[in-house]
Formats: structure tokens, C-alpha cells, sequence
């Protein structure tokens, strides 16, 4: 009975299917690719910080003390000879537990001196007088990992090398070769204990493949010498030596031994960041610390040594991850809760117009005896043929259109959106058909009263969005809020369109009285249907509100993102451009930099960054300028406007006004006190203004004042602040020609934008209000299309009684407008209160910045009006666009037509 029953439904309405199908493919990929999506940027944003952090510091080392003075000689240098190193080697990389994956291609061992060995061989160079130090090491796999420049690798030959050989071989890399001048055929001189030194021969100059890779920058000594300073050395031209490494055959470990270097083998284990992902993070955290200090760490001793030391960073790198990600999930899950709560009612109002439509058939259905379990069933039926396919393809289409997410998380979205569409339907006829009934009474907002239950169920909403407020501004929107934090805009939005669909009625009857007073009959009538509004089209209203106010919110968002980065790259910077050097600037650099083009004005300062206030012990950084033009930038840029007369000295005695920040106001007070500047000359100053940030310094403490009353070294500029449009850092660097660093306020402000994490999230956020924005308008296209027929038949009929076009897309614009211009100013109304509500507990610095702190403070939720008022606005274009256009429809098809073909109501 039930197949032939869906044929049938089927091609009677293939539109309606269709249709159905259509949204629901839509809403599964779109619910699948979120998962996926939050997935992919997670993952790029915990690879960017791995790569970031270097290998020094991803990698695992594991290094074992020299075998033991107990052992034999001939124990102790099998100990350290290939073959039982790699033995270790390979149960090592066994205890080390999933998530985290060794990259074994780039993973090595081998032996190495802990200790440097000084080298006295004259030719080498002493850039002190003091002789370069080597380290001796023996990697695996040297010879897969570079390329060779001249000579060949280092072999060991003939009879095994022990610690009594006395020439070894040895390959070097060029930067080393380089810096410590050893050519191919070098010989070098190693001492040793308790015998001759050991000569090490250099029989090849290497190149790295991957120089920055993890074979290599694990242990960067390897690869590029080092300058030393000696420890205790001070003045202009401190003692330094070099330190480098030398390179020899893995067979040659044994040699080592016969070094004071104290050689310890050791096994270099790299991160694979490929195979690490971000929802593994707590795993992975777990694993690492298992390897420094747990389990791991104790199958590492039984398998490779029992005094084996395990060393990396990767938990900082994860914890600092974990941090920058947990400031900027819980704002996505905002914007992912608004956009669930808009599609989840999309869904309904598409089953309640489907309900709606057959409404009379499934009326006599159950008149004529049909069980609600089986009218439920056969609707069931039929609409799980249409949304099971649709729902699949949905998925298949977000699975190849973003590959390397999670397969369950978008499967269960998938799924879920497919169960909810299919149950809708069923779920609202069992609803409206429980009780058989010969005719149904009016079922408008203005003329049913709400029920205790609902009046139960719109407390209970009004508690939670209460709490979730409260708790949001307790805690702030970080994991320990709880989930319920993500859905407080959510919850506010709702609770405002449960307010205002109680609230709807009374001015409908306020207008009616006056309305019907007037001459024409249009606003009366318009009024009137507009009161005959059916009681579910409060699903409607909730979900433009709920739109609106995600709209609000998510807008509110990625404006204050923009306005903190703008902020902070300003003070940073200081204006469009900053000219920066160690000392005074050339005089003839401010007159090239005033030519650059798009310079518009140019400030010129000079900064004691170690001037000493009062008993010479406090530093504050001084700040001489010329007042007219500082002043002129400090208004351009918003940075502590004020009047440069203000800084202008009465006659050549007495103290110098000064600027101040808060904090050296109250420690210095209103009186004069003395400043030693970097020149050893001493000024008076007197603190007469106070601003909470200058153009010149950014930081806490500062002090400007007119460097006319400066010694003329102190007044000297060191530094250039440059304002205009599209500024050119080429040209300016060119101008500048290394007399200074030239930093431009647009590419610190790119900076900012530090991990694909943030730059996901904006997406992401984006993108879920776009979503949620588009299927608001949809739930207001339905909510009209529910109406069309009805509409449509009302205004033939009208027209037979004289009414002219005219007069009938006004009628159909003014019954639309009420509960647009109530969805539209309502939400408007709630953005801007969930903007001022939920502000307290949101912090924007992590995901504008990826710092805990900038210099521009916290970064904080402010409404934005353009967020608030373009979806407002659109939401009463769409409403009235589409009724002008349903009355342009209707007439041309002309009255007669219309009802010729009869109609529903």
C-alpha cells in the first residue's frame, strides 16, 4: 500500500518534491562542509605553529650517557657502533604512542660530543686570539640528506675504527667550511685522553637538501657554526671563538671515546606535522607528556637506556595552540548556533507549508477513518524518498569539495539535518490532525490566546538566555562557559520573538480604529489580513530575529577584529610610516622622504629611549618634537590630540612642558624635575598634559616635550613618522638607503594575521552568517508563499468589485509590511542589545591578534551600526519586493483566470 501511495504523491506535486530536495541537498552540504571546514583551518593553523616553532624545538631528542666505564673497551665501542644504535633506534620510535607520529625520513641517531673540543691547528681562525672549538658527530643517513659540493663522504676503512685509531675522516658543511676556512684534504687536530691527538681528515664539503628540515635544524650546530661569546667578556669588542661540527661515518663512532667530549649517543625523532591534527590536541598533549614523564618515558628507558633523557618543546607549542584556539572557538560556535537555529526553523516552515497545503486532504483522511499512525507513516515515507537522496548527495558533494576533514562530524550533521526534514512533515500533520474536526476556527495572533504551555515554555527559554548571558559575562566565552554561552545570542533573538509575537497584536488593534476612519479601504483591509496572520508564522519572525541578531553579532565581530588590528598597527607604528635608526638620521632624509610618493607629512623626532628621571635610577623614553607638527599628527592619527602651544616654553627659563602618559603623571606628579638625557645633558621638565598614547612611543610611560629647549645633539632626529595614502615602502627604503628600518603601518597590521586559525575562523564566521542571512530570507519567502494562493484569489476577487492594480500591490505591500517592519526593527533592536549584553565577556584580542595582549589593550565588542542596519533594511526590501511582485503576477494573469481555477481558502 505504501509504494504505490508515494508514487502517486510524487507525480501529482514533482515541483513540491523537487523543491524539497533541492533544500534539503543544500542544507546537508552545507552542515556537512562546517565540520570539515572548522577541520581544515584547525589543522593549518596547528601546522603553521608547529613550522613556526621550529625543529629545535618539535623534534624529540633522546640522548643516553656514554656507555658505562664498567664495560669493557671493546663493550664500550660496540656500544656506539651502528648496528646497536639502530637496534635502539628502532624500539624507540615503537615507544612513541599515536597521535603523535615520527616522521622517519627525517628522523636520525647517531653519537656525538657533548662537551667541545678545542682545536689548536694554526690555520684555523681566531677572530679573539682563542682557538675555534668542534663538536664531533656521527649522523645517520648523511649522505640522503645533503649534497655533496666537492670530495666525497667520510668512510671508515680497513680495520674497525676504536678508540685508539688516530685518523679518522670527516665531511663538513659549507657555511662551516666557510666561516672556519677547511677545504677538502684539511686536516684537523683533535685532542685526545691518554693518547696522541686524533686527526681528522675532511674529505667533503656538503650542502644541505633541506636546510631548515628537521635532520638538520634539530640540532642547527650540525649544520651552521657559531660565533661564541665567552662567558663574563663585556665591552665594545667582547672574546669570541668559533664553535663548528664535524661530520664523520657512523662506523667511526667508536673514535670518539678516545676525545674528552664526553660522546653520548643520541636518536632525533621528527614530528610528522602532516599526520598531527588539531582534534587530537588533548591526545596529543597526553602522548608528549607521557614521553617526558610517563609511561612512554619508561619504555623508552627499558628499551634504549635506563638513563636516557628525553627532551623537546612540543607541549609549550600545543599549550600555546590550545590558547589561541580556545579564544576563538566559542565566537564560531556563536555564529554556528545562530545559523543552526535559522536552518532548523527553515526546515519546519518548509514542512508546515507542505502541511499547510494539504491540509484539507489530510482532514478527510481522517475523517474517513485513517489512523494517525498511518497518515504519519505514509508521509514519512513519502518524504524520506525525496530527502534520503537529496541528503547523500549533499554529503558526497561536501566531502569532495573539502577534502581532509573528519568523515563522522559532517556524517552526523549530514544526518541530522536529513532526520529533521524528514521527520518535520509527519511530526506538524500529527500535530494539527490529532482530534477530528469538521472545521477548523480562527487560528490568527489576533484571536488566540497562548496556551499555559507555551506561556511555560517561553519562561523556561527566558531562564536559560538569562543564564547564558550571565554566565557569558561572568566567565567570558571560553570552553569553561559551557555550551550554553554559545547560544546566548541565540537564546536573546528567541526570546525577543516570543516577546514581540505576544506584543503583535496590540498595535494591529491600536490601527485599526483610525484606519478604518479613512477614506479608502486599502490600509483597513491591509490591517485587517495582516491580523488574520496565521499563529505559526511567529516561526517566520523567530528566525529572521534569530538571523538578524547572528547578523548583528557576527558583523559586531569582524568589525571590532579589523578595529583592533588597525588599532594596534597604529600604535605600533605610530602613523602610516615610521623611519627608525640607532642614531641621528642623515639631515637630507627628510627632505627625499617628503618626495616618496603618497607622503602627505612628515614629523620629525628624536627619542632618548634610557633617559634617566630624578635620582638617575628610573628611565622613561623623552620624546623631542617640533610642537606645531607633532600636534598636526597626534590629530591626524587619533593618538592624544592636543594643542601644540600647550608644549611651547614661556621665555628661555623655567621648566619644559611635557605630555605624559597616565602612568608617568603619577609618578613624577605636577612639579619640575630633572631628566638626564642620553647625551649626558640634564633638563627640566613639567608635566602639563596627560594623554593615555602618543604617535612617537607606544608603551606605558613616556614623556614629549619641545626639543627646542634640547641640547642640539639631544634634538637631533632619530626617528621619522610619515603620513599619506598608499605609501610605497620600496620607494622609502630606497630613500632611506639603510640609514634606518622603515616600517609601514599596513603591513603590521597584516602581521596581525599570524595563523590560518584566525583567518579560518573569519571565514568560517562569515560564512555561517552569510548562510544564515540567506536562509532568513528564504523562511520570508516561504512564510509569503504559504500566503500566495490565498493572496492571489483575494485580489481577483477584489478587482471584480473595482479594485485597480494600483490599489492592489498597495494592498499586498502594507499586509506584509507590519510583521517586516516588526522583524526588521526588532532585530535590530536585539542585535544591539545582545552586542551590549554579551560584550562584557568577550574578548577579541586572540583572534584579531593571536596574542593574549597588544598594545592597543583588549580588544572589545562594540555594536557596529552598519551591521545592525543593512539586514534590517534588506529584510523590508524583500517583503515588500516580493509582494509588488506577487501582485504584478497576479494581474496579468487577470481575475478571471484566477477564479476560474478556484482556490484553497
Amino acid at each position: 500500500m505504501t509504494a504505490p501511495w508515494v508514487r502517486t504523491r510524487l507525480r501529482a506535486a514533482p515541483g513540491a518534491a523537487w523543491a524539497l530536495a533541492l533544500l534539503v541537498a543544500l542544507t546537508a552540504c552545507l552542515a556537512a562542509a562546517f565540520p570539515r571546514a572548522l577541520d581544515r583551518y584547525a589543522d593549518a593553523g596547528l601546522h603553521r605553529a608547529l613550522e613556526q616553532a621550529r625543529p629545535d624545538r618539535t623534534s624529540v631528542l633522546l640522548t643516553a650517557p656514554q656507555p658505562d666505564f664498567l664495560l669493557t673497551p671493546r663493550q664500550r665501542q660496540e656500544a656506539l657502533r651502528p648496528g646497536p644504535l639502530g637496534r635502539r633506534y628502532d624500539k624507540a620510535l615503537a615507544a612513541v604512542d599515536r597521535p603523535l607520529v615520527v616522521d622517519r625520513a627525517a628522523s636520525t641517531y647517531g653519537v656525538r660530543t657533548a662537551q667541545s673540543l678545542k682545536v689548536p691547528d694554526p690555520w684555523l681562525p681566531r677572530p679573539s686570539g682563542l682557538p675555534p672549538q668542534v663538536v664531533l658527530a656521527t649522523p645517520h643517513g648523511l649522505g640522503d640528506h645533503s649534497r655533496l659540493r666537492s670530495g666525497r663522504l667520510p668512510r671508515a676503512t680497513g680495520a674497525p675504527v676504536t678508540a685508539a685509531t688516530g685518523t679518522v675522516e670527516a665531511a663538513v658543511t659549507a657555511e662551516t667550511a666557510e666561516s672556519l676556512r677547511i677545504e677538502v684534504g684539511s686536516v684537523l687536530h683533535v685532542p685526545g685522553v691518554e693518547r696522541s691527538p686524533l686527526a681528522v681528515r675532511v674529505t667533503g664539503v656538503l650542502a644541505p637538501r633541506d636546510p631548515d628540515g628537521a635532520y638538520w635544524a634539530t640540532q642547527p650546530l650540525l649544520r651552521t657554526p657559531a660565533l661564541v661569546t665567552v662567558p663574563g667578556s663585556t665591552g665594545p669588542d667582547p672574546d669570541q671563538y668559533w664553535l663548528g661540527a664535524l661530520l664523520l661515518a657512523p662506523d667511526a663512532a667508536p673514535a670518539l671515546l678516545g676525545t674528552a667530549g664526553n660522546p653520548v649517543p643520541y636518536w632525533q625523532l621528527a614530528s610528522e606535522y602532516d599526520a598531527l591534527h588539531a582534534h587530537d590536541l588533548d591526545r596529543l598533549k597526553s602522548a608528549v607528556a607521557a614521553l617526558e614523564s610517563g609511561p612512554a618515558l619508561r619504555k623508552v628507558r627499558s628499551a634504549v637506556d635506563p638513563a636516557t633523557d628525553v627532551s623537546t618543546d612540543l607541549d609549550e607549542v600545543f599549550a600555546s595552540f590550545d590558547r589561541l584556539r580556545s579564544g576563538i572557538d566559542p565566537l564560531v560556535a556563536v555564529a554556528a548556533a545562530g545559523t543552526g537555529t535559522v536552518v532548523g526553523v527553515v526546515l519546519l516552515m518548509a514542512a508546515g507549508l507542505a502541511a499547510d497545503r494539504r491540509h484539507a486532504e489530510l482532514s478527510l483522511m481522517r475523517a474517513r477513518g485513517a489512523s494517525l499512525r498511518g497518515v504519519a507513516a505514509r508521509l514519512l515515507a513519502e518524504t524520506a524518498v525525496v530527502a534520503l537522496p537529496a541528503g547523500a548527495l549533499g554529503l558526497v558533494a561536501a566531502l569532495l569539495a573539502l577534502p581532509g576533514g573528519r568523515l563522522l562530524p559532517a556524517l552526523g550533521t549530514a544526518a541530522a539535518v536529513t532526520a529533521v526534514a524528514c521527520a518535520a512533515l509527519p511530526l506538524r500533520a500529527a500535530l494539527a490532525h490529532r482530534a477530528v474536526r469538521l472545521h477548523d476556527g480562527r487560528r490568527d495572533v489576533v484571536s488566540v490566546r497562548p496556551s499555559r504551555r507555551r506561556t511555560v515554555a517561553e519562561l523556561t527559554l527566558v531562564v536559560l538566555a538569562l543564564g547564558a548571558v550571565e554566565t557569558l559575562r561572568r566567565r567570558g566565552a571560553t570552553g569553561a562557559a559551557g555550551d550554553l554561552v554559545s547560544l546566548a545570542p541565540v537564546l536573546v533573538g528567541v526570546i525577543a520573538a516570543l516577546v514581540l509575537v505576544r506584543l503583535y497584536p496590540l498595535p494591529l488593534r491600536g490601527l485599526a480604529r483610525p484606519a478604518g476612519r479613512l477614506r479608502g479601504a486599502v490600509a483597513h483591509l491591509a490591517l485587517a489580513r495582516a491580523g488574520r496572520t496565521p499563529v505559526s508564522a511567529a516561526l517566520p519572525l523567530l528566525a529572521l530575529l534569530t538571523a538578524l541578531t547572528t547578523a548583528a553579532f557576527g558583523g559586531s565581530v569582524l568589525t571590532g577584529v579589523d578595529h583592533a588590528r588597525d588599532r594596534a598597527a597604529l600604535l605600533s607604528v605610530g602613523a602610516d610610516a615610521r623611519v627608525e635608526g640607532t642614531g641621528p638620521l642623515p639631515s637630507g632624509l627628510p627632505d627625499r622622504l617628503r618626495d616618496a610618493p603618497g607622503v602627505a607629512s612628515l614629523s620629525e623626532v628624536g627619542i632618548a629611549y634610557q633617559a634617566k628621571a630624578e635620582d638617575g635610577r628610573q628611565s622613561v623614553p623623552v620624546a623631542g618634537v617640533d610642537p606645531a607638527d607633532y600636534s598636526a599628527l597626534a590629530a591626524r592619527t587619533g593618538l592624544g590630540a592636543f594643542d601644540g602651544r600647550e608644549l611651547r616654553r614661556d621665555g628661555r627659563s623655567g621648566p619644559l612642558p611635557a605630555l605624559a602618559s597616565p602612568a608617568t603623571a603619577e609618578r613624577f606628579g605636577s612639579g619640575p624635575f630633572p631628566v638626564r638625557l642620553e647625551d649626558a645633558t640634564t633638563v627640566t621638565v613639567r608635566i602639563a598634559l596627560v594623554r593615555e598614547s602618543t604617535p612617537a612611543v607606544s608603551g606605558e610611560e613616556f614623556l614629549v616635550v619641545d626639543r627646542s629647549g634640547l641640547s642640539a645633539e639631544a634634538a637631533r632626529p632619530n626617528t621619522l613618522l610619515l603620513t599619506g595614502d598608499r605609501l610605497d615602502a620600496g620607494a622609502l627604503r630606497r630613500a632611506t638607503d639603510g640609514a634606518g628600518s622603515v616600517r609601514l603601518r599596513s603591513q603590521e597590521r597584516a602581521r596581525y594575521v599570524d595563523s590560518p586559525l584566525q583567518s579560518g575562523a573569519e571565514r568560517v564566521y562569515t560564512a555561517a552568517v552569510a548562510a544564515g542571512a540567506g536562509y532568513a530570507v528564504l523562511s520570508l519567502l516561504l512564510s509569503l508563499l504559504r500566503a500566495a494562493p490565498e493572496r492571489v484569489a483575494l485580489l481577483a476577487r477584489l478587482r471584480t468589485m473595482g479594485l485597480t492594480r494600483a490599489q492592489g500591490r498597495r494592498l499586498l505591500v502594507l499586509e506584509s509590511l507590519p510583521q517586516a517592519v516588526l522583524a526588521s526593527a526588532g532585530g535590530a533592536l536585539t542585535g544591539w542589545a545582545a552586542v551590549r549584553l554579551l560584550s562584557a565577556g568577550i574578548d577579541l584580542t586572540t583572534i584579531a591578534l593571536a596574542t593574549p595582549s597588544s598594545p592597543a589593550g583588549r580588544a572589545e565588542l562594540r555594536a557596529d551600526p552598519w551591521s545592525l542596519a543593512v539586514p534590517a533594511v534588506a529584510v523590508l526590501l524583500v517583503a515588500v519586493g516580493v509582494a509588488a511582485v506577487q501582485a504584478w503576477w497576479s494581474g496579468r494573469r487577470g481575475s478571471v483566470v484566477e477564479l476560474r481555477a478556484g482556490t484553497d481558502g
